[in-house]
């Protein structure tokens, strides 16, 4: 029996809809999904007494998808499941993303659970390799594409971020804490004339069973209301959400969806 470990956005919502069965649907409270119904809320104080539930379920399997936060701690909320997962929760807690992420992929691990990442079971959320759309990237958005990819795997060094628009050469603008289309926001009052592309793509040597970028309908919305010509993401490594709405408002847009070959 599979269990997701639900955070916000729409990646579970539509992860969901691909299943054949519904699977056990757990939240972490104040980052839970707004479209799905949740099974088993829990807070990180209690994640011992969910690995329990879990196994009582018959729960072998956990897939991560959507976007959480780091949430704030109540010692006094620890409960005595959860006791000995402390020091490894303490630990994750002062670390990076990537390090936050693998010390919580350890502790599911630990229990027994094969941790399954949201692609493997919708592998149709990673597009072929190619352009997707009717527009295609000129000769100057393909260097660009390849600096984005160099400016990004340097964000990686400092566990910054996965995303970066970057026009001539020059990089406009790269992803922090608040996310993607908060970034494409702070484009929309560019003084020049527009233009420009943004590059996603995971970082090197991420754990790849969660964490993986996505882009959707919204990226598209925001990516034209930045002035952008187009979106650049790797092959294996970004999902894209409701394809066919974003190819078809890109299209509608003008905007071209590159799907690179892996950079090595």
């Amino acid at each position: 029996m599979l269990a997701l470990i639900a955070g916000g956005g729409n990646l579970p919502s539509e992860l969901v809809a691909r299943l054949s069965d519904r699977p056990v649907i757990c939240a972490l409270e104040g980052f839970g999904p707004d479209t799905l119904d949740v099974d088993l809320p829990f807070r990180l104080e209690t994640l011992g007494t969910l690995l329990a539930a879990l196994s009582e379920r018959g729960v072998t399997q956990i897939c991560m998808a959507g976007s959480v936060g780091r949430p704030a701690v109540d010692p006094a909320r620890i409960d005595a499941a959860t006791m000995p997962l402390v020091p490894i929760l303490q630990q994750a807690l002062v670390s990076g993303d990537d390090g936050a992420l693998r010390a919580v992929i350890g502790i599911f691990e630990q229990a027994g659970l094969d941790v399954l990442a949201a692609h493997e079971l919708a592998p149709d959320l990673l597009p072929q390799v190619g352009v997707l759309t009717e527009a295609s990237p000129s000769e100057s958005d393909e260097k660009d594409a390849d600096r984005g990819v160099g400016i990004v795997r340097a964000m990686a060094a400092a566990d910054i971020g996965q995303a970066c628009v970057v026009l001539r050469g020059q990089a406009l603008a790269i992803e922090g804490v608040y996310g993607t289309n908060w970034m494409l926001q702070s484009l929309t009052q560019r003084p020049d004339a527009g233009g420009g592309v943004m590059i996603k793509l995971p970082k090197p040597g991420q754990d790849r069973r969660v964490d993986l970028p996505t882009i959707g309908p919204d990226t598209v919305t925001a990516a034209v209301a930045a002035g952008l010509s187009g979106l650049v993401i790797e092959k294996g490594g970004v999902m894209v959400l409701d394809r066919d709405a974003v190819v078809a408002e890109c299209n509608r847009l003008g905007l071209f969806l590159w799907v690179r070959e892996r950079a090595s």
